[in-house]
């Protein structure tokens, strides 16, 4: 399952773009075909620590607040449906809405005022 996931994902991800992939230290995500197939690709692995659930904290925020500010308010009527809502709310995430841990901002401008600093 989990190769073909990565099989399915890899058709639509062009070759050398720097990806990091970030999940927990499962049995299939240390897994030696599973690997290779990233390192093949030019993505490059990241895993929890062991019992650190920190590790995880920004990104299970993210889902928490995509399930409760689009997930659970709405019916999909297909997958076309959610693809769009989907969208829609990521532009939503990035470009509008504002984070308090950010100083107020929303992420792609805290982003962008970060990198003319650095």
């Amino acid at each position: 399952m989990v190769t073909t996931m990565l099989d399915k994902a890899f058709e639509q991800i062009p070759d050398g773009i720097n990806l990091i992939l970030h999940s927990d230290q499962g049995w299939q995500y240390r897994h030696k075909q599973y690997q290779q197939m990233l390192q093949k690709k030019g993505i490059r692995q990241s895993m929890s620590r062991k019992d650190n659930c920190l590790d995880n904290a920004v990104i299970e925020n993210f889902f928490g607040l995509l399930k409760s500010e689009l997930l659970y308010l709405q019916d999909f009527q297909s997958m076309e449906h959610f693809k769009r809502e989907l969208i829609a709310y990521l532009d939503y995430y990035n470009n509008y809405r504002i984070k308090v841990k950010i100083k107020g901002l929303p992420p792609a401008l805290h982003r962008q005022q970060a990198l003319s600093v650095a």
